[in-house]
Parts: structure tokens; C-alpha cells; sequence
């Protein structure tokens, strides 16, 4: 192989760009070694690999599209191969909304979203927690939601069913895997400036008319998000589980203004 990977592994799902490389660095730096999984982006995967690399741990990219159930079990598969147990799963790969109002909406476009977006991380959180708990040393799955987990989006029905569905997903994987000391949390980002808000990325004028809506002021950054995600993968947040963290500048809080 080209990078042996050692325990404790961390794999962070969708780490081509965005909160997975930040996160990937973050934990890197925490002491994890890194397995981080792209659907299309490869370039983008060595990239964070290079990366983690540079903090001196060890760090290796493998394709997995989440939709794909075979996908996942190759993945898990080869890290039974090697003996090397994760302690750690970031699932941050995710879809956004296609936009489309649900009664246009084509039965494609729901399936392709919760295959990606709660399917996946479920078939992940149970590939991990089967071998967690054989294991025998805890673990930690800290799932990346989105604040659309609970507030409600026009054109964003299979996304924010998605969303709200990881929510009790983790409260319920919480429940069933805390005698394993297996702690399960979600972070739900607001808006951050990674590839999915490209355009306000681009364009200042729209960014700052975004950037209105939010309390604070300004959109979020890729790093904020990931020490957050790396504070509930230390053993500081061992007593931590269940829970939803919304990081989004207080734009949740503030729908109810100005009407």
C-alpha cells in the first residue's frame, strides 16, 4: 500500500475540499491518521492527503460514492485487510438541494438525495459501529447535518428530509451505542465558504446580500467548523453524545425578524 495507515484512524467522508480537508487537517493534527473518501474529485483528494501529510501523520484517499452500498463495505473491507481499526467517522459527504419545489420534483432527484445524504451515512455509522464495538475501544461519529436539519428550505424537500432524518438517526444511534462507549453527535453548518456557496465565493455583491441574513455578520470558514468537529472527536467530548451543534453565525435564530 502506499501509505500504511495506524490506529487511531479517523475517516472523514467527501475530504476533496471544503469542511472534509479542513477537518482532515484538523484531526491530523490532533494525531489521527486520515482515510478520506471523493466521488469525483481526485485531484482535490491528494490534495488533503498532501496536506495531512504535512502535519506528519499518515493519510491515504480511496473512491466511494455513498449511494453505492457495495462501495462502503469495499471500503471497510480493505481496512479489515489490513487489521486497521477507525476510532473515528466524520460523515460529511453530502448533495445540496437541487431547488426544485417538491410538487416538480422527479423521483430521481428525491432518490439520488436521501441515497446521498441519509442512506449512506447510515450504512457507514452501522459499517463502523459493527466494528467499533467488536473492537471494544469506543468511538466516536460525528455527522454533518445542516442547519436545513430543522429549518425548512423552498426547493429543498428531499435535502431538508435528508437533513432532519440524520438528526434522528444520531439520536437514535446515540441511544443504542452508548454502552460501547461509541459517542454519536452532529454539526450543522449554516453557510460556509467551501465549493457548495462557490457563487457568493465569487460574486462579493451576492455575498454581502447573504451575509445580511446572518446575526454575526459573515459567512462562516471551512476551519471553524472542523475544530469544532475536532473537539467532539477528542476525549475532551467523551460525556458529549446525541446532539445537534449549529455553527451558522446565528442564522437559525434569526428567521423570525423583520415581519
Amino acid at each position: 500500500m502506499p501509505d500504511k495507515l495506524h490506529t487511531p484512524l479517523a475517516i472523514v467522508t467527501g475530504a476533496d475540499s471544503g469542511i472534509g480537508r479542513a477537518t482532515a487537517i484538523a484531526l491530523a493534527k490532533a494525531g489521527h491518521d486520515l482515510l478520506i473518501t471523493y466521488r469525483s474529485d481526485e485531484d482535490g483528494a491528494a490534495e488533503t492527503v498532501a496536506k495531512v501529510k504535512e502535519t506528519g501523520r499518515h493519510a491515504r484517499y480511496a473512491h466511494c460514492d455513498q449511494s453505492v452500498p457495495d462501495e462502503i463495505e469495499a471500503l471497510f473491507a480493505d481496512l479489515d485487510d489490513q487489521g486497521i481499526a477507525a476510532r473515528v467517522l466524520i460523515n460529511n459527504a453530502g448533495i445540496d438541494a437541487s431547488g426544485t419545489p417538491a410538487s416538480r420534483m422527479t423521483d430521481d432527484d428525491w432518490l439520488k438525495t436521501i441515497a446521498t445524504d441519509l442512506t449512506g451515512p447510515f450504512m457507514l455509522c452501522r459499517a463502523f459501529a459493527t466494528r467499533a464495538i467488536k473492537a471494544g475501544n469506543g468511538g466516536r461519529i460525528i455527522n454533518v447535518s445542516s442547519i436545513h436539519e430543522d429549518t425548512p428550505r423552498i426547493g429543498s424537500a428531499a435535502y431538508d428530509a435528508a437533513k432532519g432524518g440524520l438528526r434522528m438517526l444520531t439520536r437514535t444511534l446515540a441511544l443504542e451505542l452508548a454502552g460501547d462507549a461509541i459517542t454519536v453527535n452532529n454539526v450543522a453548518p449554516g453557510m460556509i465558504l467551501t465549493p457548495i456557496n462557490q457563487a457568493a465565493k465569487d460574486d462579493a455583491d451576492l455575498r454581502r446580500k447573504m451575509e445580511k441574513n446572518i446575526p454575526l455578520g459573515r459567512a462562516g470558514e471551512p476551519h471553524e467548523v472542523a475544530d469544532l468537529i475536532a473537539f467532539l472527536a477528542s476525549d475532551a467530548a467523551g460525556y458529549v453524545t446525541g446532539q445537534s451543534f449549529f455553527i451558522d453565525g446565528g442564522l437559525s435564530i434569526n428567521l423570525g425578524q423583520g415581519a
